[in-house]
């Protein structure tokens, strides 16, 4: 089945999310049968059928996920063909809605009123539900059960044809932003990592779920939760500061309580990111993935003078992070990029012993929208921000 996923904001983490999720470095005939369909929407065929409720879940890159149906011409009659066969309603009302994605623009009112006409002759009551833009947004998909119980029909553009399928999930945005919001401790003031964020780097670390994940600046615990969410069992945070130490604990309980999770074992201590081998077994650890220090967040900065430091720290950090990584494992670590008078200072720690790896298989890196830095690394961020995010990845080189 071929299946499409509708990219976040960032989709070069996105796709190297979904590229991570389902191997497609090692399985190259997935990946040859993978692709795009302009800078929003990633396209892939697999022989096995994907539960898109239950992996939305645990994609933090990912805005929806549907299946494609059949190819058509843009032409109403041919469209129609295709869509109302496969529409199912119920009792009751039975809401749907139209996306197109694509550079080209598609009047999407005629067939809006075919597709309500058709229903209407069938004895269905229904109702069109429409928005200003040419797509859907997940609110509104879930806002109106788009998903459950009605349809959102997805076109999507490929040369002078389009594919024609429907929505099977969106993100739990209200789920994310109450494990954002909603935890008893937060740090504004130091920076907070959002949730998705934490998820892609779960990902793209590819433990294996029983292994051992490290986040050796722990901070308020926005990693070690989102594991325990996506179900890892060994878990180990540390932080220089006892603050960080606490609002971890917290945290965890929290998520703990409010999610029923309690399959999983967590060590969290006070310890310096630079001393970490002291209370950690040498090659334990099968992944650490972290946010560290990025500097200071508020007032004039001065930049070189925090770069210098920071450099200094995570070039500490990373030979402390080789004797206890294990053989095969993975850093993903955030560093900060400062952006001052239009241009963007990058820092470089001693990565002595690792090398920096492009997540983004051979096959899908020719695509203008996934868009890596000079050194194969990805850049998170909003205009506005005076420190974006530089995501990193690291392997034993």
């Amino acid at each position: 089945m071929k299946y499409f996923f509708v990219l976040g904001s960032n989709p070069a983490l996105s796709v190297a999310e979904l590229a991570s999720v389902f191997g497609l470095a090692e399985k190259e005939e997935m990946a040859v049968g993978a692709g795009y369909c302009g800078g929003k929407v990633f396209l892939l065929e697999t022989d096995a059928k994907i539960d898109a409720a239950a992996l939305i879940k645990n994609l933090g890159g990912t805005v929806k996920i549907g299946v494609i149906h059949d190819e058509s011409g843009v032409s109403t009659r041919e469209l129609l063909s295709i869509i109302t066969p496969r529409l199912e309603p119920g009792e009751g009302k039975f809401n749907f809605g139209l996306s197109f994605y694509g550079s080209r623009k598609m009047y999407l009112k005629p067939l809006g009123m075919e597709i309500k006409k058709y229903l209407r002759e069938r004895g269905t009551v229904c109702r069109w539900v429409v928005s200003r833009e040419t797509t859907l947004s997940s609110v509104v998909v879930e806002q109106n059960k788009l998903t459950t119980g009605g349809a959102e029909i997805v076109l999507l553009q490929k040369g002078d044809k389009v594919l024609v399928g429907r929505t099977l999930s969106v993100q739990p945005f209200k789920e994310l932003s109450f494990r954002d919001y909603g935890r008893p401790a937060r740090d504004d003031r130091s920076g907070m990592l959002p949730p998705k964020l934490a998820q892609i780097m779960i990902n793209l670390a590819r433990a294996p779920k029983d292994g051992v994940i490290l986040d050796p600046f722990c901070g308020s615990g926005t990693i070690l939760t989102e594991a325990a969410l996506l179900g890892y069992k060994n878990l180990i945070g540390a932080d220089i500061s006892d603050k960080a130490v606490e609002d971890t604990k917290k945290n965890m309980d929290w998520i703990k309580d409010r999610f029923q999770i309690t399959d999983y074992d967590l060590r969290i201590s006070n310890t310096d990111a630079i001393e970490l081998s002291r209370n950690v077994k040498s090659r334990s650890v099968d992944a650490i993935i972290t946010e560290p220090y990025l500097g200071p967040q508020r007032g004039p900065v001065d930049i070189e003078t925090t770069k210098k430091e920071l450099t200094e720290l995570y070039s500490k950090a990373l030979s402390e992070f080789k004797k206890i990584l294990a053989l095969n494992g993975r850093i993903v670590m955030i560093w900060p990029v400062f952006h001052a008078a239009r241009n963007s200072q990058f820092i470089t720690p001693d990565m002595k012993g690792f090398k920096i790896f492009n997540p983004i298989p051979k096959l899908l890196r020719a695509n203008a929208a996934v868009e890596l830095t000079a050194r194969d690394t990805i850049i998170y961020g909003r205009p506005g921000q005076k420190v974006w995010r530089e995501v990193v990845i690291l392997e034993a080189s």
